[in-house]
């Protein structure tokens, strides 16, 4: 029986797609793969259907955001775990066996991330983990350091999207992605919600991955990527955070966002970022705000603790 179904999301990412198929389909192991096309118009679905028969795809005629076809891919996975995997990596020897191995040491465990490389220097980190902060930052644990200093597993915040495994049972009973983000911030609002459920996100770096990043966006900080991710940041925040832990760290979170106003006003953003960040807010108000709120419970409470300890050290954590 197959354990584990690959997720790759695509959206007009033909020049990445063949290598990181190329790279999985040398995976030992038996396992399935789904490409979820977003209504690529750059080849993409030709290179799918000449050079890839045996890969599973689903076809959709216009971008429909990272998080829905994520989502499709997971609904249409017959196996106990999911790697969901960006299309613009290349998966070292090893990544798929050692990320299942991994998720079998513990029924607790929700997630696993990989070590991700920069594709620059593979061998710097781009992402060991994702980590979050009192004020509402978010940030990629280990971003830009030596690999070698980050080749022990440990527990993180949550894991980073671009390529980490999943326990299908556990997502059956959180739930999925939140569309409502259609990209960025999804996979930490998805690891934040199994920590309040009690349940634990690693870091693997014996699974690696070389991540080119940016891929779909074009660079690093640009008006697509800050206009959703201030939005869904704060979203976030108030949709995960019970109202007394809400108003306990107000003038951490208050403080966070001005500094990153000032951040983004450099970049001639800082409009655009305060502008998003409070459609964020509007959108906690809304029917799917509402929605998608989880609601407190006192059995929840020692996760509630446990967070909010993990969103100060976060603090240091960054300043590291």
């Amino acid at each position: 029986m197959k354990q584990v179904t690959v997720i790759i999301p695509n959206w007009n990412g033909k020049k990445y797609l063949e290598k990181c198929l190329d790279a999985l389909l040398a995976q030992q192991g038996v396992f399935d793969v789904i490409v979820v096309d977003n209504g690529s118009g750059d080849g993409s679905v030709e290179l799918l259907a000449e050079k890839y028969p045996m890969v599973k795809t689903i076809l959709f005629q216009e971008n429909t955001g990272f998080c829905h076809a994520c989502n499709e891919g997971i609904q249409a996975s017959s196996t106990p775990y999911v790697i969901l995997l960006n299309n613009d990596t290349e998966v070292l020897p090893g990544f798929v066996e050692n990320l299942v191995k991994a998720m079998e040491k513990d029924e607790n465990i929700f997630s696993v991330g990989a070590q991700m490389l920069q594709i620059q220097d593979p061998e710097r980190i781009d992402s060991a983990g994702d980590m979050y902060t009192i004020m509402g930052w978010g940030y990629c644990r280990g971003k830009g350091k030596s690999a070698a200093n980050f080749d022990t597993p440990a527990k993180i915040f949550s894991a980073c999207g671009g390529a980490a495994i999943y326990r299908k049972s556990i997502l059956d009973k959180i739930g999925l992605l939140d569309e409502n983000h259609f990209a960025y911030l999804e996979d930490m609002d998805l690891g934040y919600r199994a920590r309040i459920y009690g349940y634990t996100n690693l870091y693997e770096p014996s699974a690696k991955v070389i991540h080119a990043g940016s891929a779909s966006s074009g660079s690093t900080y640009n008006e697509f990527k800050t206009r959703l991710a201030a939005a869904n940041n704060a979203y976030m925040i108030g949709k995960n955070m019970p109202l007394l832990q809400l108003l306990i760290n107000l003038p951490f979170l208050v403080a966070g966002v001005m500094i990153k106003a000032i951040f983004f006003a450099r970049k001639g953003m800082g409009g655009l970022y305060l502008k998003s960040y409070f459609s964020g807010i509007k959108r906690i108000f809304g029917e799917e705000g509402k929605k998608h709120k989880i609601p407190f419970k006192m059995a929840h409470l020692k996760n509630y603790l446990v967070i909010e300890k993990e969103l100060i050290c976060g603090v240091l954590g960054m300043l590291k």
